[in-house]
């Protein structure tokens, strides 16, 4: 049997290979659909980089899912105030998605160009919300989250959605959705052919740097913010107990943990040299090889994020002590143990089919199939 305090380890590994999972596979539908009014410029283009990601849009949001659902079950705690402070934007990432289902259904159902352009847009919003919100809300755990827990574990919060738009986490904000418009075009210049392609090759160049500058100043920023650090914790095989920890909260201090864990410097360094390789492979035609640098990218960002906050999932600002961190936020030991039979038997089915439904669905997407299939394409 499995000792509690490495399941709430492997359970913490987990959600981060979800969160990441989710960003690489959903994040390029994302950013595919930023880049949908610009990248297109008549119709038969529009519907070009659409069907590129069409197909297979829905089965990449399904991690989302899985990782909200993970959530709920491992971590309660952190479900249950991420839903209560996050409120406000969680609404409207919900209201954002709205566009996503509806406008690849039924944008090329009538031929009216300000039908279609309206769709475009709605897809776009339906794709620049999520991820920018995203990025807002990993920046708010940097500066804490205006909650504190009473004696009987209820949250109690004080923030509206103006308090979550502070620059250090609008910043953030930015730096998920450049990363997200790199892989965005990577995978467009993996997937189109032609003037497309050529357009999405543009856009890694910008998207590269500019999210390298992003993702260097957001580092930089950190050291010069009040972080926390965790002194003293109960007992680590107990369930649910945060007030039990004592918190330190001191300027750079998110920063502590590459000190301590030096080879986690490994996930900084893994997203500025998949920037730089992205971008160099891009330039030379090697699409395939500048996607697989942006995936990196992604999860060397969302490695860094995870590494930093260690040991905490939602810091407090209002309560540190009040703040959940890996040791006290979980479910009891039977539940840890239950979901990890459930992940190791289902998960590698969906990786398997996951790999065969791009396998299928591979292939350049051209104008001329989509006016060849006008009545069967998105």
């Amino acid at each position: 049997m499995i000792e509690y305090a490495a399941l709430k380890i492997i359970w913490w590994a987990l959600l981060g290979a979800l969160l990441i999972g989710f960003a690489i596979a959903d994040g390029f539908d994302m950013g595919v659909g930023m880049l949908l009014p610009f990248l297109g410029k008549n119709d038969a283009e529009r519907r070009v980089i659409i069907n590129s990601i069409g197909p297979t849009w829905e089965g990449n949001q399904t991690w989302l899912i899985t990782a909200g659902g993970a959530t709920f079950a491992a971590w309660p705690l952190v479900y249950s105030v991420s839903f209560s402070v996050f409120y406000v934007a969680l609404l409207l990432t919900l209201f954002a998605l709205f566009f996503r289902p509806v406008g690849f259904d039924y944008r090329s159902k009538l031929p009216d160009p300000l039908w279609r352009n309206a769709w475009d847009w709605g897809l776009f919003a339906g794709s620049a919300v999520p991820a920018f919100i995203f990025g807002v809300a990993f920046g708010n755990l940097f500066l804490g989250v205006p909650f504190r827990l009473d004696e009987d574990m209820r949250v109690v919060e004080s923030s509206g959605l103006l308090h979550h738009l502070r620059p250090f986490a609008l910043l953030c904000g930015l730096v998920s959705a450049g990363m997200l418009c790199l892989h965005g075009a990577t995978y467009l210049q993996l997937r189109a052919d032609g003037v497309i392609a050529q357009r999405a090759r543009r856009v890694v160049a910008f998207m590269a740097l500019f999210t390298l500058i992003s993702f260097a100043a957001a580092g930089l920023w950190l050291t010069q913010i009040d972080g926390q650090r965790l002194v003293g914790m109960g007992d680590p095989n107990a369930a649910l107990l945060p007030l039990a920890k004592t918190v330190s909260v001191g300027k750079g201090a998110w920063l502590s943990n590459y000190h301590v864990y030096p080879w986690m410097m490994l996930a900084p360094l893994t997203g500025f040299a998949g920037l730089l390789l992205a971008r160099y492979c891009s330039a030379r035609g090697r699409a395939g090889v500048a996607f697989l640098a942006s995936s990196a990218v992604i999860a060397g960002i969302i490695l860094t994020a995870g590494f930093s906050l260690y040991p905490f999932l939602m810091p407090s600002s209002l309560h540190p002590p009040s703040g959940l961190t890996v040791w006290d936020a979980c479910s009891s030991r039977h539940t840890l143990f239950i979901m990890l039979g459930v992940v190791i038997v289902f998960l590698p089915i969906i990786l398997a089919y996951t790999a065969w439904v791009y396998r299928v669905m591979r292939g350049t997407v051209t104008v001329e199939r989509i006016v060849r299939e006008s009545h069967t394409a998105y």
